[in-house]
């Protein structure tokens, strides 16, 4: 934690402590991407086929799908394990965790062995994901995208290669990126708001040195930035409902039923788009690993879009648009399917399909990559905080498992109609959103609290133009405004009056 001088950090601090966080921050993130597409590469390599005895597509969901429930289970002993055990110490037993799965997996000869590695190796997965708004969790998601673009070049290049090491590499390679968090978290500081939470006063001296060498204990800012953590510790302990209130639907106002699940469709593709091209669009088992990897460019290209409109063009706009131009790009898909076995143009068709499975991509990372990590943390209030998280992380895991698990089985069933489902799913999402779904960009999470609380019985909130507008609504920011400047008047009235005691 220090140097030869006894500096914690390495004497670093401001900037450079903070870089520091963020490269063990996106290392984790490249991983979790990395983690996600990797197997969607190998399960079309004939030598892992053969070494798991050829399963078939149910049991091929199984391995691929552990994934999912390895996520969710992490989610929940996060939620039950972490606060107690604090920011770093989970976030090295989960590495630990991860690195102990990534070897058994790779010396895997069994498929009852794979799935067990398979589920050791993620139960990490949310530990290290914190909850950032705006451009900062598009950015997260975009070094995943960036994990999972690799994982797919590194499949495809080792495709070329005979004999084990073109699956058993790939996920050895998850070592690197646990030697990297490895050297690093240890020496990282805890969080100030774990710190504080619990009672510490060391929180303090991190606010410090991440603020810079420049900042003491006793500066206004550091102090506000104290002050802001206990007060919001203080609400979330003294309001937040129980699990029970929860499960009753007793949550006060904090907006909990506009907490829908997003996103489950990607998992269609993201997972399987080796396959999907190899069994649905009949492309070779090299072609649909070539194109699975260029579309995996294509994503991380277009992800930076959502970077510059996540603010701008608020979360409404972004989700209604992302929806509608997937499903849309589903349409085409299934339709395009449907004759892509025909014996005269059934290629060309092939073709089509293909272009809309990337076009599907270009409209998810512009739109929806980070929103469905990010909306549940602004929806919520302080005091749900902690408990919302933990539900909306668990619904998504569980849910993308479901998808996960039966997309092998309905490509092989159902053909091209498994795909109408997704049709349907992202269709419903447009009127619901429109319909349900507040504005949450520019806002406080307070602005929300009190959009809930002055219409305890809102649902729908399409007529309201306060919570549909992208602009923080003005009389939030006059309120804002008033209690500063009152807070400004006590302060300068206390220094008058101090200064007449000095004079009497």
């Amino acid at each position: 934690m220090g140097n030869s001088k006894g500096e914690p950090y390495f004497g670093m601090t401001g900037t450079k402590l903070n870089v520091w966080v963020t490269v063990a921050c996106t290392t984790a993130m490249t991983l979790f991407g990395y983690d996600q597409g990797v197997f969607g590469g190998i399960i079309v390599t004939p030598d892992f086929l053969e070494t798991m005895g050829n399963p078939g597509p149910n049991l091929q969901g199984t391995i691929v799908s552990l994934y999912d429930i390895g996520c969710f289970f992490g989610a929940i002993s996060t939620f039950i394990f972490g606060e107690n055990l604090g920011r770093k110490k989970t976030f090295m037993i989960g590495v630990v965790i991860m690195s102990i799965g990534a070897i058994l997996q790779t010396c895997s000869f069994t498929v009852a062995q794979m799935i067990v590695a398979r589920l050791i190796t993620v139960w990490q997965s949310e530990t290290s994901k914190p909850a950032w708004r705006g451009k900062l969790v598009v950015f997260e998601m975009i070094m995943n995208i960036a994990g999972f673009s690799l994982s797919n070049w590194m499949t495809y290049g080792l495709s070329f290669r005979s004999g084990s090491v073109a699956w058993r590499f790939p996920i050895a390679f998850q070592l690197v990126f646990s030697f990297i968090l490895l050297s690093t978290i240890p020496w990282l500081p805890e969080s100030p708001r774990w710190l504080l939470a619990h009672g510490h006063h060391e929180g303090v001296r991190i606010l410090v040195a991440l603020e810079g060498s420049h900042a003491t204990a006793k500066d206004e800012y550091i102090i506000n930035q104290r002050d802001e953590i206990l007060e919001a510790v203080r609400i979330e302990q003294e309001t937040a409902p129980s699990w029970r209130d929860i499960l009753k639907g007793r949550t006060g106002d904090t907006g909990m039923i506009q907490r829908l699940l997003l996103g489950a469709g990607i998992n269609v593709t993201s997972y399987y788009l080796p396959l999907v091209l190899q069994n649905s669009v009949g492309l070779s088992n090299n072609l649909a690993r070539l194109l699975a990897a260029c579309n995996s460019v294509s994503y991380l290209f277009f992800s930076f879009a959502g970077l510059l409109l996540i603010e701008k063009a608020g979360r409404r706009k972004l989700m209604m648009w992302g929806a509608a131009g997937q499903c849309i790009c589903y349409i085409f898909i299934s339709g395009l399917l449907s004759q892509a076995n025909g014996p005269t143009n059934g290629t060309k068709f092939g073709v089509g399909a293909t272009a809309f499975f990337f076009l599907y991509y270009v409209f998810f990372g512009i739109c929806w990559q980070g929103v469905p990590w990010l909306y549940p943390t602004e929806i919520n209030s302080l005091s749900m905080r902690t408990k919302g998280a933990a539900l909306g992380t668990a619904s998504n895991w569980i849910s993308n498992y479901i998808v996960v698990q039966i997309t092998p089985l309905g490509i092989a069933n159902l053909g091209w109609r498994f795909y109408l489902i997704w049709v349907v799913f992202n269709a419903i999402f447009v009127p619901l959103i429109w319909l349900v779904y507040p504005e949450t960009a520019n806002r406080h999470l307070e602005d929300i609290d009190r959009l809930y609380r002055e219409d305890r019985s809102m649902i729908f909130v399409f007529r309201n133009k306060e919570a549909i507008q992208i602009e923080r609504p003005q009389r939030f920011v006059d309120a804002d405004q008033e209690r500063i400047d009152m807070l400004v008047r006590t302060a300068r009235e206390d220094s008058g009056d101090v200064q007449v005691h000095v004079e009497d």
